[in-house]
């Protein structure tokens, strides 16, 4: 039944304008969206993913898609969808190179979501790198509009700029939201997705794990004559 089937939450961010609603409806739904509108807050959708597919550890999860506007009037307000995160898929637009370096600071913006200062980091001198191992979160890059690329040199310019992908150690796909195929079964890009979302599930276990141990040690308190349990 689906109130027995698990969730993990990932979050997608990225530019206004640069594709984020037509992904995460073609991910959710296998379909191209006709008439995409603008993201207000948040939009949500939800994929089920089968985790490990094809083993004797297969198990069926929800994927929730937090679709954050990335409307810089919202900028203040939008860290309220930052909580409880299990994986970020970044996107950007292949046809707008500054939606590829503003990726940096997407980044930044969501380790930053108490709204204070981060004593590792500013957002002038962010290193991936140091996030990625700061919090351990899967991260999966995006580049959309691909149908929108002119020519095989506009590409090659794109891949010259150096891809945060790199610096995270995350998977990149480039592709076109309005082929309904773009993430057929079987295909270089459905496996990469597929990944991902296991990374994610398995982070959200993860964090489960550390939860219930950090429970059991609060039950317990030093005292001079041992530990004590607390009830």
């Amino acid at each position: 039944m689906a109130n027995n089937i698990d969730k993990a939450r990932v979050l997608i961010v990225g530019d206004s304008g640069v594709g984020k609603t037509c992904l995460v409806h073609l991910i959710a739904h296998s379909e191209s969206l006709p008439r995409p509108g603008w993201t207000v807050g948040c939009n949500i959708e939800v994929k089920l993913h089968e985790y490990r597919e094809g083993t004797p550890h297969q198990r069926s999860y929800f994927i929730e898609l937090f679709d954050v506007g990335g409307s810089i009037s919202h900028r203040n307000t939008r860290s309220v969808f930052y909580a409880a995160l299990h994986g970020i898929i970044l996107v950007h637009d292949l046809t707008n190179r500054k939606s590829q370096e503003n990726l940096r600071e997407w980044l930044y913006e969501i380790l930053n979501k108490d709204g204070k200062e981060s004593k590792m980091f500013s957002s002038d001198m962010f290193d991936p790198e140091q996030f990625l191992g700061s919090t351990q979160l899967p991260i999966l890059v995006i580049g959309a509009k691909l149908d929108l690329l002119d020519d095989k040199g506009n590409q090659k310019t794109i891949q010259k700029i150096g891809s945060i992908a790199e610096h995270c150690g995350s998977e990149e796909i480039w592709l076109n939201c309005r082929e309904p195929r773009s993430f057929a079964a079987g295909t270089t890009d459905a496996v990469k997705l597929s990944r991902f979302f296991d990374r994610v599930i398995e982070k959200k276990n993860q964090s489960r794990e550390s939860s219930s141990v950090s429970t059991e040690r609060r039950k317990y308190t030093s005292t001079e004559s041992g530990i004590r349990l607390i009830t």
